[in-house]
């Protein structure tokens, strides 16, 4: 046993739970597992497993399932028991509660009722694939489940095309080959992107390369397993000062200075100061 059986305070504990290999666990998830009056879980059976691969026993208590299809029921239960002064533990089914998992209106309802809130942190796939993937990890934007139909899809990627960060995307292993087709070709082919499959398991896998190789690499190819898809931002490209002014006189024989600067501005995806600037010299000249 490397648990402790503790007095826990009165509130709610967020606890996360290995997204694969089940040693992943902290200690001080399974103090609160162990601990806590009452139990709540996005998936009752694999945190019952998980709790007996660590020999922390139940003692009685029920684990309470809470996930979309049960949500306001369970919810009301778990914030019953917070008003009965009992601790009250959430696992999700697998990495940090809230991250792509139902727990987001549980935190909230119970903050906002003046409950105690803490979290019992632990593994992350979205960490565990930024630090694999071999992209910059300074600034990243998380999007979860991208939609299953390719039109919304694309609409949802062309939103994202200019983040200043990496994306991040959990995706079904039956969409995948779909969803880099047309990360590929609404953001660019030659975009450097990883695709994370079955982290911390057996399986491992993390192949790099850009949307386009990655998108060919898996058309009609059989993927099992849960997916992360990473893609680097966007790299504006280096524009010349002979490019732009060339393309502001020939705007300027047809606009006004103020239109001709908001063509090139966008054209070039500048900023539109120092353009307008420019096409104002041009037009005096």
């Amino acid at each position: 046993m490397n648990f402790q059986k503790i007095r826990l305070a009165p509130g709610l504990y967020f606890v996360a739970t290995p997204i694969g290999t089940a040693r992943d666990i902290t200690l001080r998830a399974l103090d609160v597992l162990a601990s806590a009056e009452m139990i709540a879980a996005e998936d009752t059976r694999s945190l019952r497993r998980l709790m007996e691969i660590h020999g922390v026993p139940l003692e009685g208590r029920r684990i309470l399932a809470y996930h979309d299809h049960s949500g306001a029921g369970a919810r009301g239960k778990i914030l019953e028991a917070l008003e009965q002064g009992q601790s009250v533990a959430y696992a999700s089914e697998a990495g940090m509660p809230l991250i792509a998992d139902p727990g987001y209106d549980l935190g909230r309802q119970a903050a906002e009722a003046g409950y105690s809130v803490t979290c019992a942190p632990g593994p992350s796939a979205v960490l565990t694939a930024l630090t694999l993937a071999g992209l910059p990890t300074d600034a990243f934007f998380f999007a979860g489940f991208l939609p299953n139909a390719s039109g919304a899809r694309r609409t949802r990627i062309e939103a994202l095309r200019n983040v200043p960060g990496t994306l991040v995307f959990y995706e079904s292993p039956k969409r995948v080959a779909g969803c880099l087709a047309d990360l590929a070709d609404v953001l660019g082919g030659d975009r450097q992107a990883a695709l994370c499959r079955e982290l911390t398991k057996k399986f491992e896998e993390t192949r790099r390369g850009t949307l386009a190789e990655l998108a060919a690499a898996y058309l009609g190819a059989t993927v099992k397993g849960e997916v992360v898809l990473l893609v680097d931002r966007a790299h504006s490209q280096t524009v010349k000062e002979s490019d732009v002014e060339e393309a502001l006189k020939r705007a300027l024989e047809t606009h006004s200075v103020r239109d001709a600067a908001d063509l090139v501005s966008e054209m070039f995806s500048l900023p539109r100061r120092p353009i307008y600037q420019k096409a104002l010299k041009l037009g005096k000249g």
